[in-house]
Protein backbone atom coordinates (compact mmCIF):
# COMPACT_ATOMS: atom_id res chain seq x y z
CA UNK A 1 0.00 0.00 0.00
CA UNK A 2 1.46 3.01 -0.94
CA UNK A 3 1.80 5.85 1.97
CA UNK A 4 0.52 8.89 0.27
CA UNK A 5 1.91 11.09 3.45
CA UNK A 6 4.64 10.66 2.82
CA UNK A 7 5.59 13.01 -0.20
CA UNK A 8 3.13 15.51 1.91
CA UNK A 9 5.22 15.48 5.03
CA UNK A 10 8.42 16.19 2.50
CA UNK A 11 6.64 18.87 0.65
CA UNK A 12 5.75 20.55 4.03
CA UNK A 13 9.16 19.88 5.68
CA UNK A 14 10.94 21.86 2.02
CA UNK A 15 8.56 24.50 2.65
CA UNK A 16 9.08 24.69 6.53
CA UNK A 17 13.15 25.07 5.91
CA UNK A 18 12.59 27.55 3.04
CA UNK A 19 10.47 29.58 5.27
CA UNK A 20 13.08 29.42 8.30
CA UNK A 21 16.11 29.94 5.86
CA UNK A 22 14.09 32.98 4.18
CA UNK A 23 13.73 34.13 7.85
CA UNK A 24 17.08 33.77 8.42
CA UNK A 25 18.33 35.75 5.70
CA UNK A 26 16.63 38.55 6.02
CA UNK A 27 18.11 39.27 9.75
CA UNK A 28 21.39 38.64 8.56
CA UNK A 29 20.95 41.22 5.62
CA UNK A 30 19.25 43.29 7.62
CA UNK A 31 22.03 43.71 10.38
CA UNK A 32 24.73 43.59 7.04
CA UNK A 33 22.87 46.49 6.06
CA UNK A 34 22.46 48.48 9.08
CA UNK A 35 26.49 47.62 9.86
CA UNK A 36 27.19 48.95 6.27
CA UNK A 37 29.16 46.25 5.23
CA UNK A 38 30.56 46.72 1.61
CA UNK A 39 29.29 44.06 -0.77
CA UNK A 40 32.08 41.22 -1.19
CA UNK A 41 33.45 41.70 -4.96
CA UNK A 42 35.87 40.10 -6.39
CA UNK A 43 39.15 41.85 -8.37
CA UNK A 44 36.93 42.81 -12.05
CA UNK A 45 33.46 42.93 -10.17
CA UNK A 46 30.69 45.18 -11.18
CA UNK A 47 27.39 45.03 -8.77
CA UNK A 48 24.52 46.30 -10.88
CA UNK A 49 20.98 46.70 -8.93
CA UNK A 50 17.58 45.60 -9.45
CA UNK A 51 15.80 47.30 -6.81
CA UNK A 52 14.41 50.44 -8.97
CA UNK A 53 11.23 49.22 -10.00
CA UNK A 54 9.71 47.83 -6.44
CA UNK A 55 11.56 50.38 -4.24
CA UNK A 56 8.59 53.02 -3.76
CA UNK A 57 6.22 49.72 -3.67
CA UNK A 58 8.60 48.64 -0.59
CA UNK A 59 8.71 52.28 0.60
CA UNK A 60 5.05 53.23 1.05
CA UNK A 61 4.47 49.70 2.82
CA UNK A 62 7.71 50.43 5.25
CA UNK A 63 5.58 54.22 5.44
CA UNK A 64 2.66 52.67 6.44
CA UNK A 65 4.01 50.41 8.59
CA UNK A 66 5.59 53.02 10.51
CA UNK A 67 2.35 55.10 10.77
CA UNK A 68 0.15 51.78 11.99
CA UNK A 69 2.35 50.47 15.12
CA UNK A 70 1.17 53.64 17.23
CA UNK A 71 -2.37 54.09 15.84
CA UNK A 72 -3.03 49.58 16.68
CA UNK A 73 -1.34 50.15 19.71
CA UNK A 74 -3.75 53.42 20.60
CA UNK A 75 -6.35 51.29 19.44
CA UNK A 76 -5.45 47.92 21.27
CA UNK A 77 -4.57 49.68 24.50
CA UNK A 78 -8.37 51.33 24.67
CA UNK A 79 -10.93 48.70 23.45
CA UNK A 80 -8.93 45.08 24.31
CA UNK A 81 -8.80 44.53 28.06
CA UNK A 82 -6.53 41.92 28.10
CA UNK A 83 -3.19 43.81 28.61
CA UNK A 84 -1.37 41.01 26.57
CA UNK A 85 -2.75 41.81 23.91
CA UNK A 86 -1.14 45.11 23.23
CA UNK A 87 2.51 43.29 23.43
CA UNK A 88 1.41 40.90 21.15
CA UNK A 89 -0.35 43.20 18.42
CA UNK A 90 3.01 45.87 18.92
CA UNK A 91 5.60 42.86 18.48
CA UNK A 92 4.05 41.56 15.41
CA UNK A 93 4.11 45.41 13.90
CA UNK A 94 7.54 45.87 14.74
CA UNK A 95 8.76 42.69 13.23
CA UNK A 96 6.32 43.15 10.65
CA UNK A 97 8.47 46.70 9.88
CA UNK A 98 11.81 45.09 10.42
CA UNK A 99 11.00 42.46 8.31
CA UNK A 100 10.40 44.55 4.94
CA UNK A 101 13.37 46.45 6.22
CA UNK A 102 15.28 43.35 6.24
CA UNK A 103 13.72 42.16 2.05
CA UNK A 104 14.97 45.68 1.16
CA UNK A 105 18.46 45.16 2.78
CA UNK A 106 18.24 41.64 1.15
CA UNK A 107 17.81 43.08 -2.46
CA UNK A 108 20.33 45.99 -1.93
CA UNK A 109 23.26 43.60 -0.44
CA UNK A 110 22.48 40.49 -3.28
CA UNK A 111 23.04 42.49 -6.70
CA UNK A 112 23.43 41.39 -10.32
CA UNK A 113 27.67 40.94 -10.58
CA UNK A 114 29.12 41.06 -14.37
CA UNK A 115 32.74 39.82 -13.97
CA UNK A 116 35.88 38.95 -16.01
CA UNK A 117 34.55 35.51 -16.54
CA UNK A 118 30.97 35.36 -16.27
CA UNK A 119 27.14 36.97 -15.22
CA UNK A 120 25.73 36.05 -11.52
CA UNK A 121 22.33 36.47 -11.61
CA UNK A 122 20.75 36.94 -8.10
CA UNK A 123 17.37 37.89 -6.93
CA UNK A 124 17.64 38.83 -2.72
CA UNK A 125 19.67 35.78 -0.92
CA UNK A 126 17.60 32.55 -2.48
CA UNK A 127 18.50 33.18 -6.09
CA UNK A 128 22.24 32.64 -7.20
CA UNK A 129 22.74 32.03 -10.71
CA UNK A 130 26.21 31.78 -12.65
CA UNK A 131 26.77 32.01 -16.43
CA UNK A 132 29.95 31.67 -17.29
CA UNK A 133 30.55 33.75 -20.20
CA UNK A 134 31.41 30.75 -22.61
CA UNK A 135 28.12 29.62 -22.14
CA UNK A 136 26.58 32.85 -23.59
CA UNK A 137 25.81 33.54 -26.78
CA UNK A 138 24.47 36.75 -26.65
CA UNK A 139 23.26 39.26 -24.57
CA UNK A 140 19.99 41.53 -25.49
CA UNK A 141 18.14 44.95 -23.79
CA UNK A 142 14.93 43.78 -24.04
CA UNK A 143 12.29 45.41 -21.37
CA UNK A 144 9.10 42.45 -21.66
CA UNK A 145 5.94 42.90 -19.08
CA UNK A 146 5.13 39.68 -17.77
CA UNK A 147 1.58 38.39 -16.91
CA UNK A 148 2.47 36.93 -13.32
CA UNK A 149 4.23 38.30 -10.33
CA UNK A 150 5.80 35.18 -9.67
CA UNK A 151 9.93 36.02 -8.98
CA UNK A 152 10.66 32.63 -11.30
CA UNK A 153 8.65 31.88 -14.40
CA UNK A 154 9.12 29.49 -16.97
CA UNK A 155 7.49 29.49 -20.55
CA UNK A 156 8.25 27.38 -24.08
CA UNK A 157 8.82 29.52 -27.22
CA UNK A 158 8.83 27.01 -30.05
CA UNK A 159 11.45 24.40 -29.29
CA UNK A 160 13.36 26.31 -26.71
CA UNK A 161 12.46 26.90 -23.01
CA UNK A 162 12.67 30.34 -21.75
CA UNK A 163 13.35 31.35 -17.42
CA UNK A 164 12.65 34.94 -16.26
CA UNK A 165 13.73 36.13 -13.26
CA UNK A 166 11.31 38.92 -12.73
CA UNK A 167 11.60 42.43 -10.72
CA UNK A 168 7.75 44.21 -10.42
CA UNK A 169 6.74 41.48 -12.96
CA UNK A 170 9.41 42.96 -15.52
CA UNK A 171 12.76 41.97 -17.13
CA UNK A 172 15.29 43.96 -18.86
CA UNK A 173 17.60 41.71 -20.45
CA UNK A 174 17.80 38.52 -22.18
CA UNK A 175 20.82 36.26 -21.86
CA UNK A 176 20.88 33.62 -25.12
CA UNK A 177 22.68 30.96 -24.48
CA UNK A 178 24.98 28.33 -26.54
CA UNK A 179 23.66 25.44 -25.04
CA UNK A 180 21.04 24.33 -23.22
CA UNK A 181 21.71 24.95 -19.28
CA UNK A 182 20.15 23.74 -16.53
CA UNK A 183 19.44 26.11 -12.68
CA UNK A 184 18.47 25.16 -9.12
CA UNK A 185 15.52 27.24 -9.42
CA UNK A 186 11.62 26.94 -8.26
CA UNK A 187 9.99 25.89 -11.01
CA UNK A 188 12.51 24.46 -13.42
CA UNK A 189 13.47 21.55 -11.77
CA UNK A 190 15.73 19.83 -14.25
CA UNK A 191 14.36 21.18 -17.24
CA UNK A 192 17.06 22.97 -19.50
CA UNK A 193 16.76 26.33 -20.64
CA UNK A 194 17.58 28.03 -23.64
CA UNK A 195 17.39 31.24 -22.11
CA UNK A 196 17.20 33.63 -19.34
CA UNK A 197 15.58 36.61 -18.80
CA UNK A 198 16.70 39.02 -15.48
CA UNK A 199 15.96 42.51 -14.61
CA UNK A 200 18.38 44.86 -14.04
CA UNK A 201 18.13 49.05 -13.36
CA UNK A 202 20.33 49.94 -15.62
CA UNK A 203 20.76 47.05 -18.71
CA UNK A 204 22.42 49.54 -20.64
CA UNK A 205 25.49 49.84 -17.96
CA UNK A 206 25.39 45.95 -17.72
CA UNK A 207 25.99 46.02 -21.41
CA UNK A 208 28.61 48.25 -21.67
CA UNK A 209 30.53 46.17 -18.62
CA UNK A 210 30.33 42.76 -20.48
CA UNK A 211 31.99 44.29 -23.60
CA UNK A 212 35.45 43.84 -22.13
CA UNK A 213 34.49 40.02 -22.12
CA UNK A 214 35.73 38.64 -25.34
CA UNK A 215 32.94 35.95 -25.61
CA UNK A 216 30.23 37.86 -25.59
CA UNK A 217 28.36 39.39 -28.24
CA UNK A 218 25.89 42.29 -27.22
CA UNK A 219 23.02 43.16 -28.94
CA UNK A 220 20.93 45.46 -27.71
CA UNK A 221 17.33 46.83 -28.87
Amino acid sequence: MTDTKTPTRARVGSLLRRAVEAEAATWRSLYAWARRRPLPLGPGDEPFGYLGVVKPILGIFIGLSVVEIPIFDVVVTHVVPWRPARWIVLGLGIWGLLWMIGLFASMTLHPHVVGDRGLRVRLSWGIDIWIPWTDVEALRKRYRSLPSSRSVQVEQEGDRQVVSISVGSQTSIDVLLRRPLTFDLPKTGSTPMNELRLYADDPDGLLRSARGTPVSHIVSR
